[in-house]
């Protein structure tokens, strides 16, 4: 019974998020320094974290915000300054060009252009590019971040160079007793046995991920169609199985045969090449083209202060010359995230580092120069030249991007640190494991021999909590193979449904939703983004889940 309370007890901040957000309809500025005192409150009296603790958590959150809020302000300040060249006008004609309907433009953008992003980068850049791009292509900014966060999923699994496994996992199993003990038993390496978790990952992420395309334009359809249909997002069902597909092959072929590093940006770039040239061929494309309905007519709440550029005709500009600063985005994030250049180690040099914050086991590390958002800057730079921008035209797309981001910052210094308390709650004085870890528990002894289907969620939950899908790795990926060995299954099986059910997790995170959010001008949505979320983030976990069980109990791969 005292064990149950403690599963309660747990899941409290999460419930309190939920509730608040999407229960109540509250704006995250609200609810979210609710939930952070809910979070500090149960740390403090049950789980008797010192109040050192508490303090060093919450500092080293409002550290990772600022870091945040970095990332995004670069993001607009380049859509500001594309948008002052006449650069976004540009591509606006190259992307009709390509094709008219805007299911087809939003594969292309958030699902390959996003999906290569994500290899390149990470850290919450898909989103932060793609739905300002969006919404100056002319969607609504509500509908912009909503597709946004429903594709940022399947490449995440693999993430920026494979971060979310390669850091996430592997410090959460290398050395660990139950794992080497588990290994001497097989008579295989370490090494082997990750090989093995990643080609589970690939393989089982690809056959659950290639519909999430369809997912997404079937909400785009349902929640800002003229008519309000699903079945206009399911008529563009081949079109959208083929880019799943020019995503998700090579992306996996990538996964077996290089490892973890670059499935997503590999899949990203061979899709684009794939897609676009058949998009504007008419290939599998439906012959009613879909477009949302008038802008006078569109709904309260569906646009942010950032608004589309349709008519903001400066100049006219290559399609080349316009599309060259996301080029260069692309370039230099992958060239300063490759191990073997010398730039990774360069921009790593300038570190902020505070161990043992107010004397806790808790270290702060920031590295500015390494942050997308130090990319995006240089790439605005730039652009002030090659596309000639005037000096006050630059000062005003600053102003803006700063006056953008001014309501995010609230949101993000409550966000970010509720996480991290959550997060170091381990550092207690009470014997108990962290909430995340105790909350986990308490799911597996319910579910048995059903973990499986569980799994996922597990995953999803860390990355709702966190923030990122290397975190919830790293929380959970030792408790989810302990639970495998426990039950008789195969941990690798189940620590690969852990990284799906974190990819998954992305959609719904508060900082990766406010931080979208922001990008396009938006505030106090969350909840309502949350909501529109759901089902895609239900399928993904859910199908994961019995995939895994099939896996599991049907083909008993270990």
């Amino acid at each position: 019974m005292k064990l149950a309370l403690y599963y309660l007890l747990a899941l409290a901040p999460i419930i309190t998020v939920f509730l608040l957000l999407v229960i109540a309809r509250r704006p995250a500025k609200q609810a979210m320094p609710v939930a952070y005192l809910v979070t500090a409150a149960i740390a403090l009296l049950i789980w008797q974290v010192p109040f050192s603790v508490l303090a060093a958590s919450t500092i080293e959150g409002l550290v990772m915000a600022v870091d945040i809020i970095y990332i995004v302000f670069g993001a607009i300040l380049l859509l500001n300054v594309l948008k002052e060249s006449g650069a976004i006008s540009t591509i606006r004609r190259g992307l009709l060009g390509v094709s008219p309907d805007r299911r087809i433009q939003a594969i292309i953008i958030v699902w390959l252009f996003g999906g290569f992003l994500e290899g390149a980068s990470g850290f919450g850049t898909p989103a932060a590019i793609c739905a300002p791009l969006l919404v100056a292509l002319g969607f609504p900014a509500l509908a912009a971040v909503m597709v946004a966060l429903i594709a940022n999923s399947t490449a995440v699994v693999f993430g920026a160079v494979g971060i979310p496994v390669l850091v996430g996992i592997d410090a959460g199993l290398e050395g660990a007793p139950i794992v080497d003990k588990y290994l001497a038993e097989l008579g295989i390496s370490y090494g082997d046995y990750f090989v093995r978790i990643v080609v589970r990952s690939g393989v089982f992420n690809s056959i659950v991920g290639t519909l999430i395309p369809l997912f997404m334009v079937t909400c785009l359809t349902r929640y800002f169609g003229q008519g309000k249909s699903w079945g206009e997002g399911l008529a563009v069902w081949q079109f959208a199985l083929f880019a799943g597909l020019a995503f998700t092959i090579p992306s996996t072929l990538t996964a077996l045969s290089l490892g973890p590093e670059f499935p997503s940006l590999i899949g990203g770039l061979v899709g684009l090449a794939v897609v676009v040239p058949a998009a504007q061929k008419g290939f599998l494309t439906p012959k009613q083209v879909w477009d949302f309905p008038p802008a006078e007519a569109w709904e309260d709440g569906w646009t942010g202060s950032i608004k589309a550029a349709l008519n903001n005709e400066v100049r006219e500009m290559t399609l080349f010359k316009a599309w060259i600063p996301y080029v260069l985005v692309g370039l230099f994030l992958v060239l300063s995230r490759l191990p073997f250049l010398p730039f990774q180690g360069l921009l790593k040099a300038l570190k902020l580092t505070f161990l043992n914050v107010l004397g806790t086991e808790i270290g702060i590390n920031s590295q500015p120069l390494y942050l997308p958002g130090t990319i995006f800057i240089l790439v605005v730079i730039l652009t002030y030249f090659l596309h000639r921008v005037k000096t006050e035209a630059l000062k005003q797309a600053t102003f803006d991007a700063v006056k953008t981001l001014t309501g995010t910052a609230l949101v993000l210094a409550a966000a970010v640190p509720m996480a991290r308390v959550f997060i170091n709650s381990g550092f207690n004085e009470s014997g108990l494991a962290s909430m995340p870890l105790t909350l986990a528990d308490g799911v597996s002894n319910l579910a048995g021999q059903s973990w499986p289907f569980f799994a996922p969620t597990i995953g999803a939950m860390g990355s709702f909590i966190s923030g990122s899908a290397t975190v919830s790795n790293m929380m959970f990926s030792l408790f989810q193979f302990g639970v495998a060995a426990e039950i008789g299954i195969s941990g690798a099986v189940v620590v690969a449904l852990q990284a799906m059910g974190g990819a998954a997790g992305n959609m719904i995170c508060v900082p990766n939703v406010v931080a979208a959010s922001a990008t396009v001008g938006l505030s106090g949505c969350e909840g309502l983004l949350i909501r529109r979320v759901l089902l895609p983030l239900t399928y993904y976990v859910a199908g994961a889940g019995i995939l895994g069980l099939i896996v599991v109990y049907g083909l008993k791969i270990t």
